[in-house]
């Protein structure tokens, strides 16, 4: 929470800057009334503590309502918190408040649809790296929030070696091999794997997880089957080029996981409007 706190106290500074020009030169001093958050698309609803939280920043004195929790999903028209008080401070935190809520709901609203789109298969959707910078824990958040599984939170909790990777030690065999030797207790270690022929070295030389890189339906098929039947152990995660229209078909190849970036990099911010009420 405290690095949320401190995004918030960002936010805010970066906005307000020497302070609400318009604000203050239009809003009579002490004017009290009741804002209203709504929905204007469909969405399913995450942040809202974090929304709360950005009004209380600002000032501590404002009444919050949640009408939702995290998780709900919204029509159009829904309310999902009320905010009482000070109009100036209201009027003050509107922006950064609706940045943080409209983001995250956007997230979560994008990962239940690739959710519901493999929801008759075996496969879970995974989050990335591809995050806004300083925002990792909230995206990641709002993608459980979602429906979604988090991969590895940052370089320091997941071992997943790529092609520079194999590049720099030599070879699949070699970069798993020192892996194995100097990695924390516990790690598992994935491997990004191009074709089949990397699939194979990769599972011969102890990768506890395949990462299947921008494989075509025949390749992944091919890269399943052959996993399954010599090393069930080892779990299948697809990669590359999944969005909506193709996800359902990746996961009908039978892999255990898919990541999706654009479930952070590219999520479309949910329309949510606060307007004065009372």
């Amino acid at each position: 929470m405290f690095a949320t706190e401190k995004l918030i106290r960002m936010a805010l500074e970066e906005d307000l800057g020497s302070g609400d020009v318009t604000t203050l030169s239009t809003v009579p001093p002490g004017t009290m009334a009741r804002a209203l958050i709504k929905a204007k698309q469909e969405c399913v609803v995450a942040g809202i503590q974090v929304t709360g939280l950005v009004f209380r920043t600002l000032d501590p004195s404002l009444k919050i309502e949640a009408r939702v929790a995290d998780g709900d999903r919204l029509q159009v028209g829904a309310p999902l918190m009320s905010v009482t008080g000070n109009v100036s401070s209201i009027l003050m935190a509107e922006r950064v408040a609706l940045n943080f809520v409209q983001r995250l709901c956007g997230v979560a609203t994008l990962t239940a649809r690739f959710v519901a789109a493999v929801a008759e298969t075996e496969a879970e959707i995974v989050d990335t790296r591809k995050t806004t910078p300083g925002w990792r824990s909230l995206e990641k958040y709002a993608v459980q929030v979602g429906g979604g599984r988090n991969h590895r939170h940052g370089l320091f909790d997941g071992i997943l070696i790529k092609d520079n990777h194999i590049k720099a030690a030599g070879t699949i065999t070699d970069a798993i091999n020192h892996a194995q030797r100097m990695a924390p207790h516990g790690l598992k270690i994935e491997v990004e794997a191009a074709d089949l022929n990397e699939v194979k070295e990769a599972a011969r030389s102890g990768a506890d997880i395949i990462l299947l890189d921008n494989m075509d339906d025949t390749l992944l098929r091919q890269a399943v089957s052959f996993v399954r039947e010599h090393y069930p152990a080892i779990k299948l995660e697809a990669s590359g080029g999944i969005v909506l229209a193709n996800v359902a078909q990746v996961a009908a190849c039978g892999v255990d996981f898919i990541s999706v970036g654009a479930l952070t990099h590219s999520a479309p911010a949910i329309d949510i409007s606060l307007d004065l009420v009372s």
